[in-house]
């Protein structure tokens, strides 16, 4: 039996900044949700979720990059958390998908609540101030560390970014202008063999000198 299901994308980004509520939604039975965000190479990554008691309905949440490798999985989701460190830049996807028992005809939606952060909203910086014996300010500058250097590397990667845009623009305006070249010597080669054909013909036709 197949499974109707479709795709929430959302901007998971709005879930790192501190204070905001993790993301709800309502999952109904036999259907299958994903959220999908790019992530940096190296970037930690987790996440908190609970779905609501609901009688007849087993759930399933799973974790994967574009790849297709599991990054969690979990049976009959109800309440726990994930974490994990990408291994490259790309996109990841966190599915629920909700299957009915059989002999239920009608059973109200699931509500899924989700929190995900990544980064430096992901660590844990009371337990690095406990393992380094660290002050509160000494903690605050670590911090502060981590995201400037974050913003460094979302930087560098805009760049690069930039530089393999700019390049590929290039690359193409040379393969168009070296395609009309083409194009056009191939159309005044044309042109210079259909009159000295023509010529020929009408010569022998003895219809010109």
């Amino acid at each position: 039996m197949e499974f109707p299901g479709f795709v929430l994308l959302v901007l998971l980004p709005t879930l790192c900044v501190p204070g905001v509520a993790p993301i709800s939604f309502h999952l109904p039975a036999q259907s299958r949700k994903c959220l999908k965000e790019e992530i940096h190479k190296d970037v930690l990554v987790t996440g908190e979720y609970e779905l609501a008691e609901q009688s007849g309905l087993e759930t399933h949440l799973q974790v994967t990059d574009s790849s297709g490798h599991i990054l969690y999985s979990k049976e009959d989701a109800k309440k726990g958390k994930f974490a994990f460190t990408t291994d490259d830049y790309e996109i990841y996807e966190i599915c629920f998908e909700s299957k009915m028992h059989s002999g239920n005809f009608r059973v109200p939606d699931q509500l899924v609540m989700l929190s995900v952060k990544h980064g430096v909203e992901a660590q844990n910086y009371e337990d690095i101030a406990k393992a380094e014996k660290l002050k509160p300010l000494e903690v605050e500058l670590r911090r502060l560390e981590d995201l400037s250097e974050s913003i460094v590397k979302d930087f560098a990667y805009m760049k690069q970014r930039e530089e393999e845009m700019r390049d590929t623009n290039e690359s193409t305006s040379l393969r168009v202008l070296y395609f009309s070249m083409f194009s056009m010597l191939c159309l005044v080669g044309l042109a210079t063999w259909q009159v000295f054909y023509l010529r020929r013909f009408f010569k022998a036709k003895k219809l010109i000198e």
